[in-house]
């Protein structure tokens, strides 16, 4: 029977650990660089502890302030996935807390992102799990049931696909369709080592390039006066 809006997919292609390893140590604003600097998760979708993810999204979507599927997610996704729930941004009440993401650590799951409420804030900002989330209250969650699990879902403003790999660090959290990823690897790791020219440039020189700011604001026309008078000549 036919149950729009309350289905699980029980599996999806998860790319290979080869292709995961590409991303290792590449932070993602240089990702986000590479990705027309338009890639990054919006909403307020921020890093709890500082701990870096990298892994393929297992997606939920729930109603907001529901957790039944994040229950089944967390018992079901493979090691290495990252939860992904879809709560729109919702703040009333919180998702998970301190024992979800300790079961989800104990199972080798590669992190949570939550675009809703978590609790349990301290607990878990001292947690060696990556946990992405939008607010914190201490508000429960309910257990009323409805919603998808491996569906494309929509997390601070962005498209998520099941098997999308998902990078995030302290700065936020891209997704990366696994077709573009060895472009966009091989890309980043260019800009590191641009980057990496331009502060050795800084700290041996005191000085940078900034040649292309005057070309800039030439071929904009930008006008140039000597000095600033009172007032203004009409």
């Amino acid at each position: 029977m036919s149950n729009a809006g309350y289905r699980i997919y029980q599996n999806f292609k998860r790319p290979d650990t080869e292709l995961l390893s590409l991303f290792e140590g590449i932070p993602v604003p240089n990702l986000d660089d590479c990705m027309n600097r338009t890639a990054s998760l919006g909403g307020g979708i921020h890093s709890l502890n500082g701990k870096r993810l990298t892994g393929p999204a297992y997606t939920i979507t729930c109603p907001e302030g529901d957790n039944l599927l994040f229950y089944y997610a967390i018992a079901n996704a493979q090691p290495g996935d990252v939860i992904v729930v879809a709560n729109n941004g919702f703040s009333g009440r919180a998702l998970c807390g301190e024992i979800m993401a300790t079961w989800a650590k104990a199972r080798q799951l590669g992190g949570f992102v939550i675009d809703g409420a978590i609790r349990d804030f301290e607990e878990l900002s001292h947690m060696d799990f990556p946990v992405f989330a939008v607010h914190s209250n201490p508000n429960g969650p309910y257990k009323n049931g409805v919603g998808e699990i491996n569906v494309p879902v929509n997390v601070g403003g962005k498209v998520i696909y099941p098997g999308d790999i998902l990078v995030g660090d302290g700065d936020g959290i891209i997704a990366i369709h696994p077709k573009d990823a060895e472009q966009i690897a091989a890309a980043a790791h260019q800009v590191m080592k641009k980057e990496a020219a331009m502060m050795e440039s800084i700290h041996r020189t005191g000085e940078l390039d900034i040649a292309w700011v005057y070309k800039k604001l030439e071929d904009s026309h930008c006008e140039m006066i000597e000095e600033m008078q009172h007032g203004y000549s009409i």
